[in-house]
């Protein structure tokens, strides 16, 4: 067997490198994650040598067999992938332990292919799994919103605007719009998929590779939709990074905002749900405290997928074309929103399906504050006075409760018709809860029959990406909670 040499590029120079900067410089110590992208790419990329004639269909077949081969001796213990003494890069310790098994041929798979269309092509590898992984995540979270939503869909509760009361609304309507929500990140994330899948494979250092392998071969085996159309754009191309990172930012926006209402409406002062104890921890000083120690963290960890976007704009947006060493940058961030949204989406479907509502408080908040001013105005409306002066009158009539203590509903006729005689009995029916909601009867409004068919509009969307992702919606997690 012949001696390989330490580096990937030493011939050319003769000085060996400074001991610090070699270790500094190397990516293997992160770089280890993409070793199932990196073995991937390499296996197609050696049927694409044996279709140009530069491997035999023996030596092919020697080649992809020990990559296998690697994969499984390798993908139970990272620590040795990443601890490996020799390896400068992931792209490195294959082709060390490639030689170490095959001799000379293993240094022929590298023959028309350069590290930076491998790491172009491994990290979009990864990128896509973890798309996939997410998104089928997603679809498990929608999935507990809406059982939850089925079992609440006649509750009501406050709506807000400026953090007050504003409207009634059902509870099953204001969980639809963070389903809503789901399914607008589950189809950003679908959107950087498929502008992502081409196969940058064949693009060489720069230019091209040097050898006339058809690239479609290589593409085709990585389940990619086509090759990159420009070696430059592919070897340089970090666009399907920052999108990711983008996407999951925007979703972690969503997840904050779940969050931030859901740690709101568990203290005493809301009192709308109960915390499960499950995803909840205690204080170490005063021991009556149940904290939302899990809305909290969702919180805080949206900021590290904001941060990430950032971090990859930032790297990327001064770099002349093509590939520079900058872009080693750009894989750490992206593995923190992995890592970050594989935690975070694992554990919203459980917690979600352990929430427990307090319906009495909801209700009960629902019946002060004027919250059926909207509706009141909307009766005056319907007796032909225009809705600025509907407005006008029922605010002054709101004004006249402040100062009795009092609400609408509270009012005699008599004092009603203070503010116009176009009030009746009806009146009284007219502003009462169920009416309120129903009176917003439009599609996408809290009126109960449109959030039925709201309700069943998402669960017919939900059940397609259920299907997309093997997910059985009717399948409850073992530890899925039964609520009150």
């Amino acid at each position: 067997m012949t001696e390989q040499p330490a580096k990937m590029w030493s011939g050319r120079f003769r000085a060996a490198p400074d001991a610090f900067f070699d270790q500094w410089q190397r990516s293997i110590r992160f770089d280890w994650r993409l070793l199932s992208a990196e073995l991937q790419a390499s296996s197609a990329h050696a049927l694409a040598l044996r279709a140009a004639g530069v491997l035999t269909d023996d030596d092919c077949s020697r080649i992809v067999r020990t990559l296998k081969a690697i994969g499984t001796d390798y993908s139970a213990r990272p620590a040795d992938v990443r601890d490996d003494p020799q390896a400068e890069d992931i792209h490195h310790f294959v082709e060390l332990r490639l030689t170490e098994a095959l001799g000379p041929l293993g240094l022929r798979l590298h023959s028309g292919r350069s590290r930076n269309e491998q790491i172009a092509t491994d990290l979009r590898l990864f990128v896509r799994d973890a798309i996939d992984a997410a998104n089928a995540k997603l679809t498990e979270w929608a999935i507990a919103l809406l059982e939850l939503a089925d079992e609440v869909e006649t509750s009501a509760m406050p709506a807000y605007t400026h953090l007050q009361r504003a409207e009634p609304v059902l509870v099953a309507h204001w969980l639809l719009a963070y389903v809503e929500m789901i399914l607008r990140d589950i189809s950003r994330f679908d959107d950087c998929r498929s502008r992502l899948n081409f196969c940058p494979l064949g693009s060489g250092a720069v230019a091209g590779a040097t050898l006339a392998l058809d690239r479609s071969i290589a593409a085709r085996e990585l389940n990619f939709t086509a090759p990159t159309a420009n070696s430059m754009d592919a070897t340089s191309d970090r666009d399907f990074a920052l999108e990711f990172a983008q996407a999951a930012s925007t979703l972690g926006i969503h997840l904050s905002r779940f969050a931030e209402e859901l740690t709101l409406y568990s203290t005493s002062e809301f009192a709308f749900l109960d915390l499960p104890e499950e995803f909840s921890t205690g204080s170490s000083a005063m021991p009556q405290k149940k904290n939302p120690d899990l809305t909290e963290l969702l919180r805080g960890k949206s900021g590290r997928l904001l941060g990430a976007a950032a971090t990859l704009a930032t790297l990327l947006k001064g770099l002349p074309l093509a590939y520079n060493k900058d872009m080693q940058e750009t894989q750490e961030p992206v593995f923190a929103v992995a890592d970050t949204l594989s935690g975070i989406l694992a554990l919203l479907p459980p917690f979600t399906r352990a929430l427990h509502f307090r319906h009495d408080r909801m209700t009960a908040a629902t019946q002060t504050g004027f919250l059926n001013a909207m509706a009141a105005a909307t009766y005056l409306v319907h007796r032909g006075v225009p809705f600025r002066t509907a407005h006008e009158k029922i605010g002054n009539a709101v004004r006249y409760c402040v100062d009795k203590g009092c609400e609408l509903g509270d009012l005699s006729l008599y004092e009603l018709r203070r503010y116009g005689e176009e009030f009746d009995e009806d009146f009284f029916v007219a502003i009462s809860l169920q009416a309120t909601l129903d009176c917003h009867d439009v599609p996408g409004g809290t009126a109960r029959h449109r959030v039925r068919a709201a309700l069943a509009d998402a669960q017919t969307r939900v059940q397609t990406l259920a299907a997309r992702y093997g997910i059985s919606p009717e399948a409850e997690p073992e530890d899925s909670h039964a609520r009150a």
